[in-house]
């Protein structure tokens, strides 16, 4: 049985609040535009303490697996962007938007702290829509080629990254960008078959293969996390807000 519809169905009558999804959900089979989201409890704790690394690893999509409350919406099949729209959610619902992060002063290599608040975080402005399929159509500069291309999920992206360790047991370069066009790619020059979309992929100039993934960063719909501060020496200091077990750890000190 799957584990993500047995996890939706016991969940549903938990206290619960109902978020909209920064996708609006064009990429889902459901096409749902929001979600049931469990609050965090006090066994959610249990996670965010532990000192286990395989749990520490796993804390993103343990939390998603135990807060999303849609029977036919697997977590491991959301995008990025919804997934940390849940995260924040789960963080204000639990600890209020404020979020102080320690950065860095390049002109004098001292730590400084800055509040940033959760809840005044915008969607990116993407002024390209994918179809009501999920595909976003585009023209690959270098080729001429028609494509119709997609983001990946969230397990698509865990699988990319796994090909480093599989591939370096064996001492291969691993083909990442090569898997990486394939998911993305729906369509090539009229093709639709996986295997021939994959070995004209081979043969596509790194200008397309560029364009591809620089198209889908910039469009893939998200919560936009890049903040801008001006350090103590006066100097501006670009970051990203990132997730992981310090994005609730402060709240228990340690």
């Amino acid at each position: 049985m799957d584990d993500s519809k047995v996890y939706g169905q016991l969940n549903l009558n938990l206290p619960h609040d109902v978020i909209k999804l920064p996708t609006g959900g064009v990429f889902y089979k459901s096409k749902k535009k929001s979600v049931k989201v469990g609050y965090l409890t006090a066994a959610d704790e249990n996670i965010l303490m532990s000192s286990d690394p395989t749990i520490k690893n796993e804390l993103v999509m343990t939390l998603i697996r135990n807060k999303l409350f849609e029977p036919d919406l697997k977590p491991e099949e959301l995008l990025l962007g919804d997934i940390e729209a849940i995260l924040i959610f789960l963080r204000n619902s639990s600890f209020g938007p404020e979020y102080n992060i320690m950065l860095k002063d390049p002109n004098t290599n001292e730590n400084f702290e800055v509040s940033i608040m959760l809840d005044e975080l915008n969607l990116t402005n993407n002024s390209v829509k994918p179809d009501p399929n999920g595909y976003f159509e585009v023209r690959l500069p270098k080729s001429g080629y028609n494509a119709k291309i997609r983001p990946l999920s969230y397990s698509e992206q865990v699988e990319i990254d796994d090909l480093e360790t599989k591939y370096a047991t064996v001492g291969r370069a691993a083909p990442k960008e090569t898997t990486r066009l394939a998911k993305m790619l729906v369509e090539l020059n009229g093709m639709t078959d996986k295997g021939q979309i994959f070995q004209e992929i081979e043969k596509l100039p790194i200008m397309d293969s560029k364009f591809v993934k620089t198209f889908i960063a910039e469009n893939e719909p998200k919560i936009d996390l890049f903040k801008s501060v001006i350090a103590p020496s006066g100097v501006k200091v670009d970051f990203r807000i990132n997730f992981g077990v310090e994005f609730f750890r402060p709240f228990f000190e340690v």
